[in-house]
């Protein structure tokens, strides 16, 4: 049945050339994370730097995300993927090659930052809203299922040959091959012959006559008519919040609980990644027989618990790595459990024509929560056990679960 369901997706030929594209970028995008910042250490050699990029990472998401969904919009979905894509591939190469040089100051670390994550607010809400004039309705579910299994996979691999790829072509050489597959990517999707086209001539006719606050209100006003999609953006950003700790302080963690060093972190993120890539083939395979609302209140349950017991590997000295790589492997399943329903509802529920707005605005708000979870897990830090601090957060994670159980609404969709 899987081999069937995967077959017949791939059969949809756009669709095969877009998961190629999202799979070669996810790919150079994990070699990227490690390299880029290893690359900010040996730079600066400091952790507030370090901290401070991570920041700002999100400060273009809330600054301009409420407005570039309604610009994509009136575009296509396919030329502003390709020409983002470009973009970030030659400002990653800049990069690379100004390090190469010597020539990479802290400052142009900052710039090239903020200047590629306000490009990311245009790329986001095009990706979402090109899947759906790539695919029947029907079919959305395991689309986004496959489509996040292959590209965890492809992170997954990207992982464990980074520090052999860092040692054979240096750092430069790790972040210039990142670079080059966004320009294999944006190859890929220019190919691609999107449904909307025709559609969008007949949009673009009638956004002349629409002033561009008129098309944000629009996409506001969608956004927060449909209870569910309210209910699931703010369950959403309650997860960002909550994950912050985990985010933020799992070097801690591992160094000061787990004792173990960068191998230790590597191993825990293959187990979150693993977990995700098992829990996304499964919903490409038996998803279809459970409502969405099922899953996502199962994911919020295994998600709060596993959590939780990250509290527990202090008691267990000897091989408390390897039942925190388990707890992290479940944390995997969890997000997929949510993540991919959630999605796959908000794409057969908004229309095309609103989809990049609206998921522009999910994406603002969803983002807004990370700075602010940030901050706080490095307050409480401080002056707690970073352990007893994931037990906390890991129950609280755990209200959502109660809150959608409790929505009868929720519970039919």
């Amino acid at each position: 049945m899987k081999e069937k369901k995967l077959s017949g997706l791939l059969a949809h030929k756009e669709f095969t050339l877009y998961l190629l594209a999202r799979v070669i970028s996810h790919f150079g995008d994990s070699i990227d994370s490690i390299a880029y910042s290893w690359m900010v250490y040996m730079l600066t050699g400091s952790k507030i730097m370090m901290g401070t990029l991570f920041a700002l990472n999100f400060v273009p998401g809330i600054l301009f995300n409420f407005f570039t969904g309604a610009l994509v919009d009136r575009w296509s979905k396919r030329k502003v993927i390709v020409i983002t894509y470009s973009c970030r591939g030659l400002l990653v190469i800049f990069t690379a090659l100004l390090y190469w040089q010597g020539w990479l100051q802290p400052w142009h670390l900052y710039v090239l930052t903020f200047t590629i994550s306000t490009i990311e607010c245009f790329s986001y809400p095009a990706e979402m809203a090109i899947v759906p004039s790539l695919l029947p309705k029907h079919k959305l579910l395991s689309a986004n299922s496959i489509s996040t299994s292959a590209t965890r996979t492809a992170e997954l691999a990207g992982l464990a040959i980074t520090g052999g790829m860092i040692a054979f072509l240096g750092i430069s050489g790790a972040i210039l091959l990142d670079g080059i597959t966004f320009f294999t990517a944006a190859t890929l999707i220019a190919f691609i012959r999107v449904n909307e086209e025709t559609g969008e001539e007949t949009s673009q006719t009638s956004d002349a006559k629409t002033s561009f606050i008129q098309e944000i209100k629009f996409g506001l006003k969608f956004l927060f008519s449909n209870r569910m999609i309210v209910t699931i953006v703010i369950c959403a950003a309650y997860v960002n919040l909550c994950l912050a700790p985990y985010n933020v302080l799992t070097p801690v963690y591992v160094a000061e609980v787990l004792k173990s060093g960068p191998q230790g972190l590597s191993i825990l993120g293959i187990g979150m990644i693993s977990g995700m890539i098992v829990s996304a083939l499964w919903i490409s395979r038996k998803g279809i027989r459970f409502k969405k609302s099922q899953l996502i209140i199962l994911g919020y349950l295994m998600l709060g618990l596993s959590y939780s017991l990250l509290y527990l590997p202090t008691f267990f000295q000897v091989q408390s790595l390897y039942f925190a790589v388990v707890i992290t492997f479940c944390m995997g399943i969890s997000v997929s459990l949510i993540s991919t329903p959630a999605t796959t509802y908000f794409m057969e529920t908004v229309p095309k024509e609103l989809l990049g707005r609206v998921g522009a605005i999910y994406s603002m708000i969803c983002t807004m929560a990370i700075p602010i979870g940030s901050s706080l897990a490095g307050i409480l830090g401080e002056w707690m056990k970073v352990n007893l601090l994931f037990l906390i957060f890991g129950l609280l994670m755990i209200v959502p679960f109660f809150y959608l159980l409790s929505r009868r609404s929720f519970r039919e969709i």
